[in-house]
């Protein structure tokens, strides 16, 4: 099975091919409703974009998580070595004192590589009090220092796997959705696939001569304009779950390279990009907000002015012109 986030750029133009390859040989049920069909398709692409963009924070917090537990490797061996050297220390203490007659069982516990045993022995054997008391302390706190080092490590181990396995049940939703959008597809007999297909190509083709329209009217420059420039250029790419360019967005990743081309960084997240800004309401929305849609928030677009946005819209639309109501509205936020 192909990946979800690869599968649909071209299939949606090739509806009526698909529906017709696929045609029953037993007489056909009532053709069904193409606008019933498309909000079914709507609403699956929603759904795959939702689980895609939770797989986008769990990218994020793996991201942070690998960086955490390599710092705490790092520090688990720097103790593990100064551990070591304060073991090597009161060992050769303890041996010391054993010359001249059989090892006592503090010296066999000293030689071996078992440490709480050579601790324990440490602390009950009628030698302690003959040994460095400072240096025993000391090694009794590197020994509890490593441990909690081990045990910091250890979790941020099973974070990371956990993390990853919602990751991957993200991903398998993402194919779901997209086999079942797919699958309705099919369903459409070819009258209906064509009409389909024509109304899919006339949407894209008039957003690509509208955003050439509105690219030298936008009223906006500096930062902002860079960010709206650039997002109206990409008009009629492609949608592809977790793409951030060249030819190829989800929403998160369009408005993540348009803010890029002015020097400011977002994270390839809806949900993280809503904190990455100053609060705005809908009413003093300018040219370049960021825009958010859907409870929890799941989507994103740059707002253009004159009440719309473009956004990476969906496999069928890709990166399209919208009414900035034409989905659920959550809040805006001003990058930089």
């Amino acid at each position: 099975m192909l990946d979800g986030r690869k599968r649909i750029g071209a299939g949606l133009a090739a509806a009526a091919v698909i529906g017709v390859s696929l045609l029953p040989s037993a007489p056909a049920a009532a053709e069904p409703d193409i606008d019933d069909v498309k909000a079914q398709i709507e609403q699956l692409y929603h759904e795959s974009e939702q689980a895609a963009e939770r797989r986008n924070d769990a990218e994020l917090e793996l991201e942070r998580l690998q960086s955490e537990l390599e710092l705490l490797q790092q520090d688990e061996a720097a103790q593990s070595d100064g551990f070591d050297s304060v073991r090597s220390q009161v060992a050769d203490s303890v041996v010391a004192q054993s010359q001249g007659s059989s090892i006592s069982p503090v010296a066999e516990a000293a030689l071996s590589d078992d440490t709480a045993d050579f601790l324990a022995q440490l602390s009950t054997a009628s030698t302690y009090s003959n040994i460095q008391g400072r240096l025993v302390d000391t090694y009794s706190t590197e020994l509890q220092a490593l441990e909690v080092r081990r045990s910091a490590t250890e979790e941020r181990v099973a974070q990371i796997a956990a993390v990853e396995e919602q990751a991957a049940e993200e991903s398998a939703t993402i194919d779901q959705k997209v086999d079942e959008a797919e699958a309705l597809l099919a369903e459409l007999e070819a009258e209906a696939a064509e009409e389909a297909a024509t109304l899919f190509a006339e949407e894209g083709t008039a957003d690509t001569a509208q955003a050439a329209e509105i690219a030298a009217d936008v009223p906006v420059s500096g930062r902002a304009g860079a960010a709206v420039q650039y997002a109206l250029a990409q008009v009629g790419d492609s949608y592809v779950y977790g793409a951030s360019g060249p030819d190829a967005f989800d929403c998160s990743g369009l408005t993540s390279m348009a803010w890029a081309q002015a020097g400011v960084s977002l994270p390839h997240s809806s949900k993280a990009q809503y904190s990455s800004g100053r609060k705005v309401s809908r009413s003093e929305l300018q040219p370049g907000d960021l825009v958010f849609y859907y409870s929890p928030i799941s989507h994103v677009g740059i707002y253009i002015g004159n009440g719309q946005i473009v956004h990476a819209a969906n496999p069928r639309s890709g990166v399209a012109i919208a009414s900035v109501g034409s989905m659920p509205y959550s809040g805006a936020v001003r990058p930089g």
